[in-house]
């Protein structure tokens, strides 16, 4: 269980280090890919589980640098796809930092695509990540515990 943390210094430290990256209206701007034939389902269309381990990418990727180390997925919550996303699309992925708790983080994460030569991009999907940071050895750590880099 996630509990937000109250101490208003830890949570503007996690804050700031999740703002770092093109910042837009939509959050963070982590991820940018063409989408490729190899990432295929049976029907043609851009297989769910390659769009769910681009959101897992750009969610660890906020995780990394606010915990300043290693973290680990422990939950996503809330995944539904709304749309088809088809060869060639450039699928764009933006994460926001939602919560911090003692060793967690909520990230939530939205995916728009944009067919290749248009100009609108649409909403695709949208999911909540929790990570927790880890130690070298795999234990939970605390957020503010920022790993000796040597």
């Amino acid at each position: 269980m996630m509990t937000e943390r109250s101490d208003t210094p830890a949570l503007e430290i996690a804050r700031q280090r999740a703002a770092y990256g093109r910042q837009q209206s939509d959050g963070v701007l982590v991820i940018r890919s063409i989408a490729m034939p190899a990432d295929t389902n049976p029907a043609g269309d851009i297989f769910g589980g390659w769009i769910m381990s681009q959101m897992d990418l750009a969610a660890g990727n906020l995780a990394a640098r606010i915990s300043q180390g290693r973290s680990a997925t422990v939950a996503v919550e809330g995944m539904e796809f709304l749309r088809p996303v088809k060869v060639g699309d450039e699928v764009t992925l933006y994460a926001n930092l939602i919560k911090v708790g003692r060793s967690s983080m909520r990230i939530h994460i939205d995916v728009w695509a944009r067919p290749r030569y248009e100009r609108q991009a649409n909403k695709v999907t949208s999911a909540d990540f929790v990570f927790v940071a880890l130690t070298d050895e795999g234990k939970p750590r605390s957020i503010s515990e920022v790993p000796d880099p040597s």
